[in-house]
């Protein structure tokens, strides 16, 4: 990023400028529209963002490897040859004040570009009406009573899932299979929900897959390359329930309560229970974890209501925390916490739990989950 002049051909300074003023207007623009949630659920999350996620994934899913990941480890590469060239032009003392301010120019433009592909690709998402306007439902406080009653529905269907699919030497389908069946059942769920229309399926298995596991990610969207990127090591059961929630975010809900609660009506409506135990097991685990802090002997009574079966699994699920768990997850959560602050999720990690809240609005008004 230091550029030394002597090396370089001579900059036009004012055409840079001009260009980067451009950029911070263009920026500005962005983030104004970003205040008006209705303009941005009519025109950006339902209109032009479906035209440009559905281009993407048109060209990165003949990809039969996760291009994002690559892309992600390509730049990487490139931010340490910088910054290697940088220290050697330090230690040379060949950095002029001239290459030193045309290095922090293009350091913010590189930022601005970056804010501005980022939010026309997606992340203007993060500021629509949602699920609550598309559902006409609004998640609100809850009493301990109305938990108690999730919980309770929630154990009930955990283990009429588990016992569905038969004893412990269930075999659960490959990756592949889960992604074509999520497919399905967002075509199965577009019937009822026609918003949540699913074009050019791009789900890949993340290249990461085990340094993910001690950084404390299922599954992640890449707004670059409109990929649905799953982590498959992690224990089979939690394979589909993370893979609806990451296709959430490729339809455009960018809220993690709302990726959520999207990944649970359409794991409601596979055909396929593998999917039910996965998306009632993580959500038992929300509702419980929560009751637990305001009642925890109910927590405990819905914990040993458990079929047998189940209680394997949470075991399992524990070990693989325990067995990832490292100083660097804390400050991985810290960082992705204050990332979800900033766009517009004051509650950050939290904003993962609110998907109970979206359970009780729902059940409320359809009566059932």
């Amino acid at each position: 990023m230091f550029a030394t002049m002597n090396k370089t051909k001579p900059i036009h300074f004012r055409r840079l400028l001009i260009s980067t003023f451009v950029l911070i207007a263009a920026a500005a623009i962005v983030k104004i529209v970003s205040l008006y949630p209705e303009w941005i659920e009519k025109y950006y999350s339902t209109g032009i963002y479906i035209y440009i996620s559905v281009f993407i994934r048109a060209i990165t899913r003949w990809f039969p490897f996760s291009f994002g990941d690559v892309l992600y480890a390509v730049f990487a590469i490139f931010l340490v040859i910088k910054l290697v060239n940088i220290i050697k032009a330090i230690v040379r003392k060949t950095v002029t004040r001239q290459s030193f301010f045309l290095s922090i120019l293009k350091i913010i433009r590189f930022f601005l570009w970056l804010y501005l592909v980022f939010n026309i690709f997606w992340g203007l998402n993060y500021n629509r009406l949602g699920i609550a306007y598309q559902l006409q439902i609004q998640p609100e406080k809850y009493s301990t009573q109305e938990l108690k009653a999730l919980t309770d529905s929630l154990v009930m269907k955990l283990n009429f899932a588990r016992r569905s699919l038969g004893d412990s030497t269930y075999q659960y389908p490959s990756d592949k299979e889960i992604f074509a069946q999520t497919i399905v059942a967002y075509g199965n769920v577009e019937k009822r929900f026609p918003f949540l229309h699913y074009n050019q399926p791009c789900i890949k298995s993340s290249l990461y897959g085990k340094p993910g596991d001690y950084l404390g990610f299922e599954g992640y969207y890449n707004p670059f390359t409109a990929e649905s990127q799953v982590n498959t090591t992690i224990p089979a059961f939690l394979i589909p329930y993370t893979t609806t929630h990451e296709v959430a975010h490729q339809l455009g809900y960018g809220d993690e309560d709302e990726a959520n609660f999207v990944g649970y009506l359409t794991a409601k409506a596979s055909t396929d229970m593998v999917f039910h135990y996965s998306v009632y097991f993580d959500l038992f685990n929300y509702a419980n974890g929560e009751l637990f802090f305001r009642d925890s002997v109910a927590a405990r009574a819905n914990y040993h209501a458990l079929d047998t079966l189940v209680k394997r699994d949470e075991k399992i699920y524990r070990k693989f925390l325990i067995e990832y768990r490292n100083p660097v997850d804390h400050y991985i959560t810290i960082l992705y916490g204050d990332y979800l602050k900033a766009n517009n999720q004051p509650r950050g990690m939290d904003t993962y739990d609110e998907v109970v809240a979206w359970l009780i609005a729902y059940q409320k008004k359809y009566g059932a989950l």
